[in-house]
C-alpha cells in the first residue's frame, strides 16, 4: 500500500519540547475562577485543586483514551469559571508553543510529493487555540485536516482518534498513513494499533506518569523534522 498522508502529534513533535513549571500553569489557570466573596476563595486553593483535576483528566486520557476540554478541568475541581478570563492561561503556554522552524519547510516537501499533511493531538485547548499557532507561525495552509482531541470523544491511543484524523485529511486505508510523534505510548504503539505505519522523532523528555502502559517498536525513528520525508520514502519503497 503507498503512502497517502502524514500525521503528525503537535506537543513535542510539531513544536520543541518544554519542561513545564505546572504549579505556575495552575495558578494561571486558577485566574479564571469566577470569584466569591468567601473565606474560601482562595486563588492557591483553587490552584492546587486545578492542578489535582489536571492529574485526574489526563489519567482518564492515558488510561481510557477518554477525552476532555478546559472546562471539564474547572468541573473535575468544583469550580465554576468564565471562559473570557482564560487569558492568563493562554499567555503562560503560548511561548510553549512555538511551531518548529523545520515543520514549514517539511510540510512543503511532503505535499511537493503528493502526500497529504495532517495533525492528530491530545489536548484540552479548543481547536481555535490550536488553528491559531499555525496561523501565526505561517503553516496552517500547509495542512490537509487537523484533529483535536478536544472536539471529538477520544484521545490517542484510541483507535478512533487516529481514524478521526485520517477522515480529516480524506484518506480511508490506515495502511496508507504513517503518524509522527514523540511518545512511544500515544503515538507509536497507538498508531500501530490502528493499522498506521509510524515514525518515532525522540526529543522529548516524557514525565514517568504519561508514558502509558506498552511501548510501540517504531517503522523509523528521526532526529528531527527535516528527516521526516526521507524517513517516509524509505518507508514507502521511493
Amino acid at each position: 500500500m503507498a503512502i497517502e498522508a502524514v500525521i503528525f502529534d503537535w506537543g513535542g513533535t510539531l513544536t520543541r519540547w518544554h519542561d513545564v513549571d505546572f504549579h505556575a500553569e495552575s495558578l494561571a489557570l486558577a485566574e479564571a475562577v469566577r470569584r466569591m466573596p468567601s473565606p474560601d476563595d482562595d486563588h492557591h486553593a483553587h490552584a492546587e485543586r486545578l492542578h489535582r483535576a489536571g492529574d485526574v483528566v489526563w489519567g482518564r486520557s492515558r488510561d481510557h483514551q477518554q477525552s476532555a476540554t478546559i472546562a471539564d478541568l474547572f468541573v473535575e475541581a468544583g469550580l465554576d469559571h468564565d471562559p473570557d478570563l482564560l487569558q492568563a492561561y493562554y499567555d503562560f503556554w503560548e511561548p510553549h508553543t512555538l511551531t518548529d522552524p523545520e515543520a514549514g519547510p517539511m510540510f512543503e516537501e511532503l505535499r511537493a510529493a503528493g502526500l497529504k499533511v495532517g495533525v492528530l493531538s491530545n489536548t484540552v485547548w479548543p481547536r481555535e487555540w490550536h488553528v491559531g499557532f499555525f496561523e501565526r507561525d505561517g503553516v496552517y495552509d500547509l495542512i490537509d485536516g487537523d484533529v483535536y482531541s478536544s472536539e471529538i470523544p477520544w484521545t490517542k491511543p484510541s483507535p478512533h482518534a487516529f481514524a478521526a484524523a485520517m477522515e480529516a485529511v480524506g484518506v480511508s486505508d490506515p495502511a496508507a498513513c504513517v503518524y509522527v510523534g514523540d511518545r512511544l505510548f500515544d503515538d507509536v504503539w497507538g498508531a500501530h494499533n490502528a493499522g498506521l505505519r509510524a515514525i518515532h522523532i525522540p526529543l522529548s523528555n516524557i514525565p514517568p506518569a504519561q508514558v502509558g502502559h506498552t511501548e510501540g517498536d517504531p517503522d523509523a525513528t528521526v532526529d528531527s523534522l527535516a528527516r521526516i520525508p526521507a524517513a517516509v520514502r524509505a518507508l514507502d519503497g521511493r
